[in-house]
């Protein structure tokens, strides 16, 4: 008998119907991709997950948490994919306790009329949540630690200038890359391709 596994998280009650979407279509599309069930209190917005597919488990507690952090329902679907991670930095590490200084730090993130937000999205390939205490980055692995440095970069106090320099170099570096991935991949495939010739030749 396979056992059943669960975690529990909570999140702001504010995002409850963010999760639960129209007549609870949100959860149960949830529940069907990750083979799993969640119970919601919708009191004190405790999450319950309960599933004996653990990978399934995890996927779905990593959407939920990225839901929580306010993104949309359908940007959080993608830790669903393979290579796709949320990683969430704590503002109050950059600032402490002063609200002030919290406001001034997400408005360096977001940037007038949210420039700064987007163009890290854009050219990291990311999405970037900026909500409550906290700022959230979902996207491929790499991809996501990029903007996450950029972002810390900003809570830091560099200058955007600096910020959006780094990026560019990065970005040139990751496309240069793929290119060449792409190359080798290619180049293989081609080689097998011929290898798998020669050999049916001999049979």
């Amino acid at each position: 008998m396979t056992e059943e596994y669960s975690y529990q998280l909570k999140i702001s009650k504010s995002r409850l119907g963010a999760l639960i979407g129209k007549k609870g279509e949100i959860k149960k599309e949830l529940e069907e991709a990750t083979h799993s069930h969640i119970e919601v209190d919708s009191k004190e917005g405790d999450i319950t997950i309960i599933g004996k597919d653990t990978l399934g488990l995890y996927s779905a507690r990593e959407e939920i948490r990225a839901i929580g952090r306010g993104f949309n329902p359908e940007i959080a679907k993608l830790l669903l994919k393979q290579d796709y991670v949320l990683e969430i930095v704590s503002i109050k590490d950059f600032t402490g306790k002063s609200k002030n200084k919290m406001m001034r730090m997400k408005g360096r993130v977001i940037g007038t009329e949210g420039k700064t937000r987007r163009l890290v999205e854009q050219m990291t390939e990311t999405g970037i949540s900026v909500f409550g205490k906290t700022i959230s980055v979902v996207g491929r692995s790499d991809q996501a630690m990029v903007a996450l440095r950029a972002v810390e970069s900003l809570l830091s106090g560099s200058p955007h200038a600096s910020v959006y320099k780094w990026l560019e170099k990065k970005r040139r570096e990751m496309k240069r890359r793929e290119f060449e991935e792409m190359h080798i991949w290619k180049k293989a495939q081609q080689e097998g391709w011929k290898g798998g010739e020669g050999r049916e030749k001999n049979l």
